[in-house]
């Protein structure tokens, strides 16, 4: 069996965190996502988090496929995904109103947090579970991870 080889970035990047487009919005930028690592989020008692590659999800409200973007909304706020028209199975998804997965690359977290997109998956059809278990979803992964 051969080895895929990784490359410096991918080898320091961490894992795809799940997070809040408020806790992106409050985040110290300390980097690049070209250098794998482009914001610290603030979790509950002092710790923090560093993120590059996220998992956000949230309701889709407008898209733009002349700029190849959406703008989502999750609870905390609006977020801004670029990329959209080239995420394999992603143009299902682009349209107002579906609930939808997205992981992505930080690529600016102030004044609005905008992904550059790596896969999208539309959630709709359990939209309501989905919605309710986001927040428990993120707390939990966060903790593990901190």
């Amino acid at each position: 069996m051969s080895k895929v080889e990784k490359t410096d970035v991918e080898r320091t990047r961490p894992p795809p965190v799940k997070v809040l487009s408020g806790q992106l919005r409050a985040a110290g930028n300390w980097g690049t996502a070209d250098s794998g690592a482009s914001c610290v989020i603030r979790l509950a008692r002092g710790r923090s988090l560093p993120v590059s590659l996220v998992w956000m999800q949230g309701t889709v409200l407008e898209v733009q496929q002349d700029r190849d973007t959406v703008l989502l909304m999750d609870e905390t706020g609006t977020f801004v995904v670029q990329g959209v028209n080239n995420i394999p199975k992603g143009k299902p998804c682009l349209s107002q109103g579906k609930y939808v997965m997205v992981m992505g690359i930080i690529q600016a977290v102030s004044p609005e947090p905008v992904i550059r997109a790596v896969k999208m998956a539309d959630l709709s059809e359990l939209a309501a579970l989905h919605r309710r278990m986001w927040k428990l979803e993120v707390d939990d992964l966060q903790q593990v991870l901190a």
